[in-house]
């Protein structure tokens, strides 16, 4: 028994030393859960600990160095990023509007300037000190390898802007956009100070154009410059000139606007040839001279006030655009159009005229577009120059041709003034005048020079008597084309009469010589006579008074003789009256002279004839049949002749042909003359 309690006793102190057991293991594993998260705590806290630990471990002499070395790399530092604050306090003064106060917003912009280039000098400074302390930290392991690591990268990407030229552009872009505003202050300057021209404080067109004065204030001018000036610094400056030439040559093509310029688009298939449009280019050497000498005057004056500190090519360029833009290439276009019109003698006239115009303005196109810059410019005024002298040189040498051409063709059937001759005779005296000889000497002289040959005064009057000449043969050969002989010499009554009458007291008279003019009058009188004697004059002697002396109980004879006489000449008066009512002599004094005297011829034979003879058949029953004119009416009837028709006024052109040769003329050249007078 006392075994078997010994035994429980054991049993009961081993249950209890296990229970205590159980429970220590039990504590134990809350401990040992409860300090899982504390240890990776400190297993996390370790490497920073490590680092900071680090440095007591590191050699005395690194330690002794690392603060001096951390000082020189801090202190640069240091002052770039009081810059940036600098920077930032400029932020609210330069996003201002610097129309209100222009000077002190471009002192505050100047100073951003000089930030952003203290930022560029000095960041590269600092970057490097940087890195020298870190590489200073990693060689003597006195910081943790990760936070040198995470410099490292930082100042890598610090370098890596430098070189891109990034650092200063660390104002956020702040200096472009008070660049932007100051941009918007200077289109704001110019478009309110660029006024258009106004056409009613200017001279007459025909009057000599004076130099416009400069059309912007000083003060305004200045402030412009300025502006240039900081946009110059910051690589901005072509920007200012695109708004300059954008506002000036829009208020250059608003001045033109009211010179009514459309004719300046008018292209070579828009007009058959020059006469229609003649009146335009007298206007384009107008509108020409004002353009030159008011308005690019003014822009090429203002271009040196705004930009002459800028240099001679900045504002020389930005002239050159202006004007290219304002409109002086459609004036030259307009030139080169006409040149490109089809050959007629009076494109010649006109050609004179634009060379005229271009000449007058030489020395200005020379001094105002002169430069490198209006290349352009240049070569479409050469190109123009160089046409109208080819044409003119071609067309006033190929006249002679012309005029010989029309040699195969036949006369006017009216017997009037060819429209060939009374134009050669009025052209070659404006060519020979004091508004267009002048012209066309200087131009065949350059033409001449071009070929290395030299032009002489008596090559030109040579060359205007051949054409004259050629006038005059072709008179001869139409002379012989009529097949009435009557109308033939009315024509060259009318011819010699017209040349008589246009040379004399001319240039083309005087270079003719006083003989040969009159020799025209003493042709025209010669042909009148014989037109008189060989028509008109024939009909008296149809009147003869031959056997019809009144004896007593000739009465019936008598009256049988008048009447077959008056019969005879109203036949011939009416066939003769009827043919030539549709004759025509252009010029008023001749026809007046030339009825007048076929009135003398034949009136106050038939009225004599009619006052002895009339009674004879008046009372005659049929006498209406015989007695068929008063002298009153046929006065009126042959007063009434020879007047110009309506509508017969052709014109005379020289039409280039396939081969680039001048044509024939029209079929109703030869018409009378416009200039006759009724």
């Amino acid at each position: 028994m006392a075994s078997e309690v010994k035994g429980i006793e054991n049993l009961i102190s081993a249950r209890k030393s296990l229970k205590i057991s159980l429970e220590k293991s039990k504590t134990i594993g809350i401990a040992l859960q409860k300090a899982g998260p504390r240890l990776d705590e400190i297993n996390q806290r370790l490497p920073s600990l490590v680092g900071a630990v680090r440095p007591i471990r590191a050699p005395k002499e690194a330690l002794d160095a690392v603060g001096g070395h951390i000082n020189r790399a801090v202190v640069p530092a240091g002052a770039v990023l009081k810059v940036f604050d600098a920077i930032h306090g400029l932020e609210k003064s330069l996003l201002s509007d610097p129309g209100s106060d222009l000077p002190g917003y471009l002192s505050v912009l100047k100073r951003l300037e000089e930030a952003l280039r203290f930022l560029g000098d000095n960041c590269g400074m600092a970057i490097q000190w940087l890195e020298d302390i870190v590489e200073y930290l990693e060689d003597n392991s006195v910081a943790d390898t990760r936070y040198l690591s995470n410099l490292k990268m930082s100042l890598k990407s610090l370098r890596e802007l430098q070189k891109d030229g990034g650092c200063d552009r660390h104002d956020g872009g702040l200096l472009d956009a008070a660049l932007d505003k100051l941009e918007g202050e200077f289109r704001r300057l110019l478009t309110e100070n660029s006024v258009p021209l106004p056409m009613s404080s200017l001279p007459s067109l025909g009057e000599q154009a004076c130099i416009a004065p400069s059309p912007l204030p000083v003060s305004v001018t200045q402030k412009l410059q300025a502006i240039i000036g900081r946009s110059t610094a910051n690589n901005r400056l072509e920007k200012c000139i695109s708004i300059y030439v954008e506002v000036r040559s829009s208020n250059v093509r608003a001045s033109l606007q009211a010179l009514d310029l459309d004719y300046l688009e008018i292209s070579v298939s828009e007009f058959n040839d020059v006469q229609s449009i003649e009146g335009y280019i007298a206007q384009w050497g107008k509108h020409l001279e004002f353009a030159v000498k008011h308005l690019f005057e003014a822009e090429y004056n203002l271009c040196i006030d705004v930009f002459e500190r800028i240099g001679l090519d900045v504002w020389m360029g930005c002239f050159a655009k202006i004007a290219a833009q304002a409109g002086i290439l459609a004036f030259l276009q307009f030139g080169k159009t006409v040149t490109e019109s089809k050959k007629d003698p009076i494109k010649l006239l006109k050609l004179l005229d634009i060379f005229s115009s271009l000449n007058k303005l030489r020395l200005d196109f020379n001094r105002l577009f002169g430069g490198t810059t209006c290349i352009e410019i240049q070569i479409l005024t050469r190109d123009l120059i160089k046409r109208v002298i080819d044409g003119v040189y071609e067309i006033f040498w190929e006249l002679l041709l012309q005029v010989e051409l029309q040699r195969q063709n036949p006369p006017p059937p009216d017997g009037s003034v060819p429209k060939l001759v009374s134009f050669i005779t009025d052209y070659c005296n404006r060519l020979l005048g004091d508004d267009y000889k002048p012209i066309l000497t200087q131009v065949l002289v350059i033409h001449q020079s071009w070929k290395q040959e030299k032009f002489q005064e008596k090559l030109l009057n040579d060359a205007v008597l051949n054409i004259i000449k050629a006038v005059e043969v072709n008179l001869e050969t139409w002379l012989k084309a009529f097949d009435d002989k009557m109308l033939s010499y009315l024509f060259m009554m009318n011819n010699h009469w017209h040349l008589y009458r246009h040379l004399k007291g001319t240039k083309l008279g005087d270079l003719l010589g006083e003989a040969k003019i009159k020799e025209h009058e003493r042709y025209k009188e010669y042909y009148a006579a014989i037109y008189l004697k060989e028509s008109w004059g024939k009909l008296p002697s149809l009147l003869s008074r031959e056997g019809l002396i009144l004896f007593s109980g000739g009465r019936a004879t008598a009256r049988d003789l008048v009447k077959k006489r008056l019969k005879a000449f109203n036949g011939a008066f009416d066939e003769m009256y009827k043919k030539q009512s549709n004759w025509v002599v252009s010029d008023k004094d001749l026809r007046g002279k030339t009825c007048q005297l076929i009135v003398q011829a034949v009136v106050p034979v038939y009225r004599s004839y009619m006052q002895n003879y009339g009674p004879l058949v008046e009372q005659d029953a049929s006498s209406s049949k015989y007695a068929k004119y008063t002298a009153q009416s046929l006065e009126k009837m042959l007063t009434s002749l020879f007047l110009p028709k309506p509508g017969r006024y052709g014109s005379f052109k020289l039409r280039p042909s396939s081969n680039g040769k001048f044509s024939n003329v029209v079929p109703d050249q030869y018409r009378s003359s416009p200039t006759a007078t009724t």
